[in-house]
């Protein structure tokens, strides 16, 4: 019977050695220059063409030499290894992540063991949440060495698709606040508005984090630990005169999770009438109103705490202004020159309608 797989040596006699398909015609290299070491490697191929069960048993009888746990370890064990070194916010947001019934399909199977399929099986029962936390428990088995290879490759995974999200409005968060009968709550939403900061980092903000001579303020977000901070407005500074002037500025909500504020917050828009809108809204608010209103973007990456551009740009993708029309830009710089003038073109506040 002709093998499938035969070896080829491409070049000088000190080329390297390929393995070539015989039935598509393609050729892999087998990264050596030992002809003996090449011939092994073909004979391996073709062997498991022939016995695939013996030489799985082969293959898992060399793994457990290299490490006798890589033919035992479950994806629990790994759900549990990661949590080991996490904490606050972060592991109760993997500890609710590892309880997705999705997992269950995996969660008792061996990782090395595991194929395409099982993971596509876990990402058809689970959700968006599923998707996002399966590719981190991947990437932990490979930079682990747990996996030779990837199981699922990342172009493989479905597209995230997160929920879409809107900016709370100035309207809805005057009545949100009118209708707030707690000094504390309502003083929580109201920076929120001011700072544009995530719930945990505003309602986390400590009076030693403040500048009261020069009334501004400087944090590391609890998320990024990246650094932010910026002057505070007369309103915001109001606001800031009301609080502890030690310690925490809110006392109380610094001491709950960030799922109960969310419900607190989400049981006020329900009684309001209000909908589509989270305590994560504040932070699209404040980009959209930054970007409306010129602020440049680097300030506002400071801000919001964000490295990336195109995070930001992704919260103020809803922005109403446009920039001016290239035809308009060479009109204005045309205009320009004769008169010996600077020309400042304005964004349009509104989408002009097309008649």
């Amino acid at each position: 019977m002709k093998e499938q797989y035969r070896i080829v040596q491409l070049g000088s006699r000190d080329g390297m050695f390929y393995c070539k398909d015989t039935q598509s015609g393609s050729r892999t290299s087998l990264k050596t220059k030992d002809r003996k070491e090449a011939e092994r490697l073909v004979r391996h191929k073709n062997e498991a063409l022939k016995n695939p069960h013996i030489n799985r048993k082969i293959g898992m009888a060399y793994l457990s030499a290299a490490d006798p746990r890589l033919v035992r370890r479950i994806w629990q064990e790994v759900m549990e290894d990661i949590i080991q070194d996490k904490q606050g916010p972060t592991l109760h947001r993997w500890e609710t992540a590892i309880k997705d019934p999705a997992f269950n399909l995996i969660r008792k199977k061996v990782v090395v063991m595991t194929a395409a399929d099982d993971f596509m099986a876990v990402l058809r029962a689970g959700t968006v949440c599923t998707n996002v936390y399966l590719r981190r428990i991947q990437n932990h088995c490979l930079d682990m060495g747990w996996l030779p290879v990837p199981i699922l490759p990342k172009k493989k995974f479905p597209k995230i698709k997160h929920k879409e999200q809107r900016a709370i409005t100035w309207d809805e968060h005057c009545r949100i606040a009118a209708r707030e009968g707690n000094a504390e709550r309502r003083d929580f939403y109201e920076l929120c508005w001011h700072f544009g900061g995530s719930q945990s980092d505003i309602a986390s903000l400590q009076a030693g984090d403040l500048d009261y001579e020069k009334r501004g303020f400087s944090y590391n977000r609890l998320k990024t630990s990246s650094l932010s901070g910026c002057r505070i407005g007369p309103k915001a500074w109001e606001v800031i005169l009301r609080r502890p002037r030690q310690g925490p500025l809110f006392p109380y909500l610094i001491t709950i999770r960030e799922g109960h504020r969310a419900t607190e917050f989400k049981q006020r828009c329900e009684g309001l009438g209000i909908k589509g809108v989270t305590l994560h809204s504040y932070r699209y608010a404040w980009a959209e109103r930054s970007a409306d209103n010129g602020y440049p973007e680097r300030y506002a990456q400071r801000v919001l705490g964000q490295n990336s551009k195109m995070v930001h740009r992704a919260y103020a993708k809803k922005a109403q202004r446009q920039l001016p029309s290239l035809e308009e830009y060479e009109e204005a710089t045309r205009r320009a020159e004769e008169s010996g003038k600077i020309v400042t073109l304005e964004m349009e506040t509104e989408v002009p309608k097309v008649a």
